[in-house]
């Protein structure tokens, strides 16, 4: 299930995060840059709201991967399912209550603009908080889908909605109402679709049991050990993912809150390439220790950990290097690329060196080992904080940028020394240079040469554009050269290929 649920989520999760791209200059074409910042207020407020998960889907995904493993049994899998879905959904109605009750206060006293009215912004949030509740009943049975390993269903599904969403987005823009309002009313329906879509998925694949699942107390006392532990590691990443952008909101006008949210969503672009491999590889992580199958642990462990720096790595220095004619390419518009260029290749590294050490911790989420991750990660929150309170004022978005590069660089070099004392203690060196340190470099020695070549070039020309992508590929390419499982299994694999070829061709001559 490995290879079929990588290439699915490779081919979903880059179509969705195409579809979440693509349509960003429409939008701001008929908001303004202005109403574009209160989108990203609504990323905010998507992300902090899975708060409210408390651990439970992650734990819900990684018991469904340990039953398929024969970690667990159908019943209680059920009741687990039956006991999430209904917390969540009360969950969410008194989150959107709260996001309604809020918005006037977050309208007038929070955010700062020009243009907009704070009537509109008052209604733009409280719709935005019914369209996070339903993204988060949403991902329920996501976290089913992904434990089930069923990958290609959910990558299919996502893709088709998320076109629609873009594309209807836009529509109604273009004609109906060129509103906020009417943007986030679009979104809202797009997520009610989805999770009926998946609600009836999930329990058509799920396994069946003498009987329903039933909400039962007993069952969070099961799983409400690694539940807390998750949920804790989910304020953490909340709180160090987002703490740019909160603090920003109360610093930045939402003119350049904008600009700040266009880099961030092309920066986090980056996830679509690291997400595909790590939401593969956690199940199948979570099986391998269910059946103690060290070896093979390891193999995979050191697969997955090359595959992202190959993947997200040749991306992110093709896009540091590249970032201003990306941008332009893109958005057909000069200022927004002076504007967005330089805090844009910031972000994009900061996102590569946190995306690094996804594989490490799914490593520890597979051994139940939750304490490092929830340390660093609180510990993170402390210091990035008044780090941006103080580099903002003086050095602007660029001072934030340059905050969370040094905050994630010491998340990478400190954080994985205490992991590799006590779990795969013989692996560290190996991660340090064959996962990151050989691809990375070498990505980066072609995407900065090739970035001097182009410049050599006259702009818009054939020869111009033809080196532009040639860039990119030879980018993709020398990393992929210096990861050494990675490369070599991808020979393997194509000489397995070659040979099946050969036999079918041989056998058909026979015939």
């Amino acid at each position: 299930m490995l290879k079929p649920n990588l290439i699915a989520n490779f081919v979903g999760q880059g179509w969705v995060g195409l579809m979440g791209l693509i349509f960003v200059p429409s939008y701001i074409y008929y908001l303004g840059i202005e109403a574009y910042g209160v989108i990203g207020l609504y990323y905010v407020l998507l992300t902090s709201l899975t708060l409210l998960d408390f651990g439970m889907t992650p734990t819900l995904s990684r018991e469904i991967a340990r039953f398929t493993g024969g970690g667990s049994d159908a019943i209680a899998v059920r009741d687990l399912l039956r006991s999430i879905e209904t917390s969540t959904i009360i969950l969410s109605i008194l989150a959107i209550l709260g996001v309604w009750a809020a918005s006037g206060w977050l309208s007038t006293s929070w955010l700062r603009y020009e243009k907009l009215s704070p009537a509109v912004v008052a209604q733009a949030i409280a719709i935005m908080g019914v369209v996070c509740a339903l993204r988060l009943v949403e991902s329920i049975y996501r976290g089913c889908i992904i434990g089930l390993q069923r990958q290609v269903l959910l990558n299919g599904v996502s893709s088709a909605l998320a076109t629609l969403r873009g594309l209807g987005a836009v529509t109604v823009l273009a004609w109906i109402a060129p509103t906020i309002q009417a943007f986030f009313l679009w979104q809202g329906l797009i997520s009610a679709v989805n999770v009926l879509i998946l609600a009836t998925a999930t329990y058509q694949l799920l396994p069946r049991g003498v009987r329903g699942g039933r909400f039962c107390l007993s069952t969070w006392k099961r799983f409400g050990g690694f539940a807390g532990g998750m949920f804790s590691i989910t304020i953490a990443g909340i709180l160090l993912g987002n703490a740019d952008k909160i603090v920003l909101l109360r610093l930045l006008t939402l003119t350049d809150y904008g600009y700040y949210t266009l880099a961030g969503l092309v920066a986090s672009s980056l996830f679509t390439l690291i997400y595909p491999v790590t939401q593969a590889w956690a199940p199948r992580l979570n099986q391998l220790h269910a059946a103690n199958d060290l070896v093979r642990f390891i193999q995979t462990y050191h697969q997955g950990a090359q595959l992202i720096s190959v993947a997200a790595g040749s991306a992110a220095f093709f896009l540091i290097a590249f970032a201003d004619v990306v941008l332009n390419l893109w958005t057909h518009d000069p200022v927004l690329t002076a504007q967005t260029s330089a805090v844009l290749r910031l972000l994009v590294f900061a996102n590569l060196l946190n995306g690094l050490m996804n594989m490490p911790c799914q490593a520890q989420l597979a051994y139940r080992w939750l304490g490092l991750v929830l340390r660093a990660e609180f510990l993170a929150v402390v210091i990035i904080v008044p780090a941006i309170l103080l580099a903002t004022p003086r050095f602007g978005m660029e001072g934030a940028g340059w905050s969370l590069i040094a905050l994630n660089a010491g998340y990478l070099l400190m954080t994985a020394q205490f992991m590799y004392r006590r779990i795969l203690v013989m692996e560290k060196w190996k991660w340090y240079c064959n996962d990151i340190l050989f691809p990375l470099t070498a990505a980066a020695f072609v995407a900065f040469c090739s970035r001097g070549v182009l410049m050599l070039l006259p702009g818009g020309s054939i020869e111009y554009w033809s080196m532009f992508a040639l860039s990119a590929a030879m980018t993709l390419a020398a990393a992929w050269a210096a990861a050494p499982s990675i490369r070599r299994q991808t020979i393997d694999m194509a000489a397995f290929y070659a040979i099946h070829m050969r036999l079918n061709r041989a056998a058909r001559l026979d015939q």
